[in-house]
């Protein structure tokens, strides 16, 4: 008996050396972590040449949530799944040009789902073909393909034209890879993915068609409804677009001409 317990007294030493040692370090020697989902896409969530996660998004989240004492970890996910992540606990936020006001294809709003921040960006959907296409008006795409992130807003856009047919994929930069692989007829993404990415380096050969783009759309941060989180995050907020942080990024980020710096009307 003397020995089991003396090897039970040694098992719970070696949990307390382990769970301490798996602690992180701060002011209160306790630094919380927050789980934010994000998926590769230019300019807010993406990998530079060193392979280090960067973007605007990235770089806000960052200052916003070590504003409050956190420490990001960022989990790439499957779009598709990013509600039932955030339900699961599985990540704490989506934080990666999440369209707030938009329904999914199933007809329920967005905001009846997920608790949002205050919008922070515009963005409008906006359809990317080869050049040669031949596409320049909605009747165009009467009969064509479109490569379209499942469960996304230009999914649910791609939905609204006549007669054409759609291929869901997991990433919006796969939809662009189809297109110049000559495999969809066209995409429907991101403004802000699109600018990126259309008539540069590999995707040299693609366009945004003018005069097809959707309404105006607004990204926020989804959360899980009722956390606490969103109003932290939204004084955060304020005070880095008062500050001159929102701005600073957005300059380098190229998304000054979107980017909301001043969060006064939605209160």
């Amino acid at each position: 008996m003397k020995r089991i317990l003396t090897l039970l007294m040694a098992l719970v030493l070696v949990v307390v050396c382990f769970a301490g040692c798996g602690s992180v370090g701060s002011a209160d020697g306790n630094k919380e972590t927050i789980v934010v989902g994000y998926t590769i896409y230019a300019p807010m969530n993406y990998l530079d040449e060193d392979g280090t996660l960067v973007g605007y998004d990235t770089e806000l989240a960052k200052a916003v949530f070590g504003n409050l004492g956190y420490e990001v970890i960022f989990q790439e996910i499957d779009w598709n799944s990013k509600y039932t992540d955030l339900d699961s606990d599985t990540i704490d936020c989506v934080w990666n040009g999440f369209t707030a006001n938009t329904a999914d294809d199933d007809g329920v709003l967005r905001s009846e789902k997920v608790d949002f921040s205050y919008n922070y960006m515009e963005n409008r959907q906006v359809i990317v073909v080869k050049n040669d296409s031949g596409i320049a008006s909605a009747e165009d795409l009467n009969g064509k393909l479109a490569a379209v992130e499942s469960g996304s807003a230009g999914e649910t856009y791609a939905g609204t034209f006549e007669g054409v047919t759609t291929k869901g994929f997991t990433k919006q930069t796969d939809c662009l890879f189809e297109v110049n692989a000559g495999t969809a007829d066209f995409a429907v993404v991101d403004a802000q993915l699109a600018k990126s990415y259309a008539g540069n380096g590999d995707y040299a050969a693609l366009t945004i068609v003018d005069g097809l783009s959707s309404d105006v759309e607004f990204y926020a941060i989804g959360f899980k409804k009722g956390s606490e989180l969103v109003a932290k995050v939204n004084e955060q907020l304020e005070k880095l677009g008062a500050d001159g942080t929102i701005a600073r990024l957005a300059e380098k980020y190229d998304v000054a001409t979107t980017a909301i710096t001043d969060f006064s009307d939605q209160k």
